[in-house]
């Protein structure tokens, strides 16, 4: 198994990738995934924390989070060695193991 971490352009970017690894429908019209990666959708993730005042009942932000402008998305690759078609362009390659981990599964060692 390989790990691999993405930012895609849009949200839609990033479901028609995982849209073309393979769904199904079943009939009660249900999609779901005809392949074993397991995929999660991370989203436009924080990438500098917002400040806030917690005195009172009310919280205040002082200063807001930063958002990223980019979706992204972390997928345990089962039987395969490379990013699928399509996949590699939108790879991140980072030194940590980022805001997101699989229970247990280290990404540094696991890195695609």
């Amino acid at each position: 198994m390989k790990i691999g971490k993405y930012e895609f352009n849009s949200e839609a970017q990033a479901n028609k990738k995982i849209e073309n690894l393979g769904i199904d429908t079943d009939f009660n019209g249900n999609e779901f995934p005809t392949h074993s990666h397991q995929i999660v959708r991370l989203g436009n993730i924080i990438l500098k924390n917002g400040e806030y005042d917690w005195g009172g009942k009310n919280i205040k932000e002082i200063k807001a989070p930063i958002f990223s402008e980019k979706y992204h998305v972390d997928v345990i690759w089962k039987g395969i060695e490379k990013h699928p078609y399509g996949w590699g362009t939108y790879c991140v390659d980072l030194d940590n193991e980022g805001c997101h981990v699989f229970a247990g599964v280290s990404y540094l060692k696991n890195k695609i």
